[in-house]
């Protein structure tokens, strides 16, 4: 039965007749057929959120019902695929299309021609259950597709044999349901599994400051909240290229076009540190910039976590970029303003908290239906208006968040890259996280960053002295501490995004600098006088300062080194100062 269109409130159109639809079913609207998703129903009205522009949309036109919920299709072909937030493949309707996206128009998300290579795993006339892993597909030169038993689907199968299939054509049947190997998932529900775990494995990004002082684990969820210029885009692409997650989910969630467009330019060109394959055969890209229509980004969010959990079910472990959540709750507010709900918090709807909630809490570290352990981690970027943390969508963020990278605006401008304030910033995973690395790095690992942070902890307080009275009326033992803190911060945390070798800092090379700089402050802190100006021209924290732009390799061999000549200057310098003691005497 058609509904009738009665009154169109930009992305939000009501229409009456509609008796039988059921709440998130997808709905064609209009003439021109556009996507839509009933999101109320008042006996036969419905309410529809489109996730396109509804300009010249009128009353009294058609809505057809499809009976079908908001879903993705998930099977082969996804990874290095670049799709919109309803999982319309971009670079299939720009080839056919050219530079807009046509109203109304539906084409398949995934390639129905080619043919893949499926073997199985599991024998004709076995029981098998929903979720269980029956099959593999090489999908790229690194990741085996592992075809899963569609939800709900349980019993004997029968007719299983390897070949060559098309996504769409049968490969074996369940008490007489045929499978394909694709299946269609539900974007508002999330995917079952057996029981949620622990993180304890860190989520490695080879960003210092991340790795060392604020880690996530796989399985967590961290925000990057910050204003204008901080660099949340920059970061985000790091965290892409270099995660240590098997498949990475990147949405660009209502940010400029042209920073999508440096990820599209850029990704293809980028090889994959582990195995020196184009990075993007590990990535799916959801592009819904500011241009395109508001209500679409809240279904990008959606659909890139249901993409996220298919991998987490196969036992990937797979990391979602959200840039940025801020604009998915412009939409929220915008289509909740348009539904004439009372607003909560600067004009952001009352359900926000909830909504944040719910998207955070489909992250984990999870034992899938077939057994196997993956995981999702999540980490979204937040743009808060004018750097200020205290607003809601950052402040909702942070309730449901354990990691919280706070970028500064000042660091950013004085070009220290990554601008996250070590102040600020806080992960609530150190605990897992500090067990792995001391088990897989060095027990050191959690000592070494606790003092490490003292120190920095300290110059805040020492910066707050100085700007007052001045450096020069500091006693020289703490203007050694200024000294020390200063190597940390540019030596250490501060990190060249576009170098070659700085851009990703392994775990030992990192614990090899952060060692050498404290043995630095030790050995000197010994001195009974010191002389701050001297210990600054010491060869060695020249040296150090050289490390982070060497291989590994080249900084393990060199510490040693550096640390005896340390040891070398230090004495140098006391026996100079006995020598003056004597002389003056």
């Amino acid at each position: 039965m058609e509904g009738i269109i009665t009154r169109v409130c930009g992305p939000v159109v009501e229409a009456k007749n509609m008796l039988g639809v059921k709440l998130n079913e997808v709905v064609r609207v209009g003439h021109q057929r556009l996507f839509g998703e009933v999101i109320r129903i008042h006996k036969d009205v419905a309410t529809i959120q489109v996730y396109e522009e509804t300009s010249g949309l009128m009353p009294s036109e058609p809505v057809f019902p499809t009976g079908m919920p908001l879903s993705v299709e998930l099977g082969p072909g996804l990874l290095g695929s670049i799709y919109d937030g309803i999982q319309r493949p971009l670079e299939l309707i720009s080839k056919d299309y050219g530079a807009f996206i046509p109203r109304g128009i539906e084409l398949p998300a995934l390639d129905r021609k080619k043919k893949w290579h499926f073997k199985p795993l599991v024998k004709n006339g076995m029981k098998v259950r929903e979720g269980q892993i029956i099959g593999v597909v090489k999908e790229t030169e690194t990741i085996d597709h592992r075809i899963l038993v569609p939800l709900g689907m349980n019993g004997t199968i029968k007719g299983l044999k390897e070949g060559d299939y098309t996504i769409n054509e049968p490969i074996a049947e369940i008490d007489g349901k045929e499978i394909t190997l694709m299946q269609k998932s539900p974007v508002k529900k999330p995917r079952p599994y057996i029981k949620k775990l622990k993180p304890s494995e860190p989520l490695t990004t080879g960003q210092r400051i991340i790795d060392f002082f604020f880690p996530i684990p796989k399985g967590g969820t961290a925000s990057i909240p910050g204003p204008f210029g901080s660099g949340k885009t920059v970061m985000q692409h790091q965290l892409a290229k270099w995660a240590d997650a098997e498949i990475i989910i990147y949405i660009g969630c209502g940010e400029r076009g042209n920073e999508m467009t440096d990820v599209l330019v850029e990704f293809p060109k980028l090889k994959d540190p582990r195995t020196g394959r184009p990075l993007l055969e590990r990535t799916v890209l959801i592009a819904n910039t500011s241009n395109m229509p508001v209500a679409a980004r809240e279904a990008s969010i959606y659909t890139g976590m249901t993409i996220a959990e298919y991998y987490r079910d196969q036992g990937y472990n797979v990391a979602i970029m959200a840039d940025s959540t801020s604009r998915w709750a412009e939409a929220l507010r915008e289509i909740s303003s348009r539904l004439e709900e009372m607003p909560g918090e600067e004009g952001y709807p009352a359900h926000l908290a909830s909504r944040l909630a719910e998207f955070y809490e489909r992250a984990g570290r999870v034992e899938t239906l077939s057994g196997k352990i993956g995981s999702v981690s999540v980490i979204g970027a937040v743009s808060p208006p004018g750097g200020d943390f205290s607003e809601p969508v950052t402040q909702n963020t942070l309730r449901v968040t354990k990691v919280f990278w706070a970028l500064d605006a000042k660091l950013a401008s004085r070009r220290h890259f990554p601008a996250i304030n070590w102040l600020s910033s806080y992960s609530l995973y150190t605990e897992q996280t500090d067990e792995w690395f001391a088990k897989h790095v060095s027990g050191k690992w959690p000592e070494l960053r606790k003092r490490a942070l003292a120190l920095l902890q300290k110059e805040s307080e020492l910066q707050e002295i100085v700007q007052i009275i001045g450096p020069d009326a500091l006693p020289e033992r703490e203007r050694l501490v200024l000294t020390v803190a200063r190597m940390i911060r540019e030596d250490f945390l501060q990190q060249n995004a576009f170098h070659e070798i700085d851009s990703y800092c392994p775990a030992e090379k990192q614990l090899a600098i952060i060692e050498l700089i404290l043995t630095f402050y030790e050995e000197t802190n010994k001195l009974e006088v010191i002389d701050t100006k001297r210990i600054e021209e010491f060869k060695s924290a020249e040296l150090i300062s050289r490390l982070k732009y060497m291989h590994k390799e080249d900084v393990l061999k060199e510490v040693p080194k550096i640390k005896k000549l340390i040891r070398e200057e230090v004495e140098k310098l006391r026996e100079e100062q006995e020598k003056a003691l004597e002389v003056s005497a």
